[in-house]
């Protein structure tokens, strides 16, 4: 889909700029699960959950569910070719679900869970080939690989209370992600896909502490970092890529010895995902960039109730006065009483 925009100069002079806008639809067990990978994505304009690939129209949950309707649960994602590839999409789609299942997805089980990519363009059914032949040839499973390709048919949006379900109930979308096996199989799986490459000069950018908290998942001591207690206005950003991540305005002291805040200035700049190791069950915090920042844990201040605890190695401060020379000068209306 190409949608036209058009600006209207001062000089009364009308200019046309062309922005591309295409969709992709993954099947993927629940849907409720497919959504937040994605909507932290740089380019996604939107994710919307629904059914599609079945013979009846208009379907419910309902019906859905009751396995008579022919349709998958899926969610059908608009982004931005110029910002975020087709590619990059299919990777993420299967790192969140097990490709070699027939039956369903994990506790889910029964024909609307099954896997499946919907392709809405030549291209991207060929690219979707091309991913699924070398998931087939990466070696991580032993089983054959199951999740169909299928051209798109029409897709109908879920009821309004699936939509954004991680939002509305964090607590009970955690503990189902938890308890379905989802995060398990991705930790065991996923996690180890050799595929996932680390920049080549980030060790030689990065301090030796630097890359082992953000690339090996590491954590640096408690009170001895170099943030935890920093009182400056600015912003804190991703040491490794720039990203922007936390404000000044959102950190508090814990007590912990390492730089806590209330949220991130973004979530759509963060992703979360259970971390199992050490025999303990946290959420791990990451930047879209891939860089380990620490975790997330529900002892924090009121309103919110979360406190984000964060490596000082993982981040780089930029204060107040430095943001618009470095090129942040976007977030600044953050600290405008």
């Amino acid at each position: 889909m190409r949608t036209l925009i058009v600006v209207l100069l001062l000089t009364g002079q009308v200019l046309a700029m062309s922005k591309n806008s295409e969709f992709a639809t993954f099947a993927g067990g629940c849907f409720w699960c497919l959504e937040p990978p994605f909507e932290k994505i740089n380019g996604i304009q939107r994710v919307v959950s629904g059914y599609t690939g079945g013979h009846t129209t208009k379907p419910t949950y309902e019906a859905v569910s009751s396995g008579t309707t022919g349709h998958y649960e899926a969610i059908q994602i608009e982004f931005d070719p110029e910002v975020v590839s087709y590619d990059t999409l299919l990777q993420i789609f299967w790192h969140q679900i097990d490709p070699t299942d027939p039956d369903g997805q994990f506790v889910d089980k029964g024909s609307q869970y099954r896997t499946a990519i919907f392709y809405h363009s030549e291209s991207q059914r060929i690219s979707a080939d091309r991913s699924m032949k070398e998931i087939e040839m990466s070696g991580l499973f032993t089983k054959p690989v199951t999740t169909k390709i299928l051209k798109a048919s029409p897709f109908y949006k879920a009821e309004e209370y699936h939509q954004n379900y991680y939002k509305k109930d964090p607590f009970n979308y955690k503990r189902y992600r938890k308890g379905s096996g989802r995060d398990l199989f991705i930790d065991l799986h996923w996690k180890t896909d050799n595929n996932v490459k680390v920049p080549n000069d980030l060790k030689s950018r990065l301090t030796p502490l630097q890359y082992y908290v953000t690339q090996q998942c590491g954590t640096e001591p408690a009170f001895k970092n170099e943030y935890w207690d920093n009182h400056r206005e600015g912003i804190y950003v991703d040491v490794a890529s720039g990203d922007v991540l936390f404000s000044s305005i959102d950190k508090f002291d814990s007590g912990t010895g390492w730089p806590s805040f209330t949220k991130p200035i973004d979530r759509k700049g963060i992703q979360e995902s259970v971390d199992s190791s050490f025999n303990m069950i946290r959420i791990e915090v990451k930047s879209t960039a891939g860089s380990h920042l620490g975790h997330v844990f529900n002892d924090g201040p009121k309103p919110e109730g979360l406190r984000y605890c964060i490596n000082s190695a993982a981040l780089k401060f930029i204060p107040r006065e430095e943001m618009k020379q470095r090129g942040y000068e976007q977030y600044l209306h953050l600290f405008e009483k």
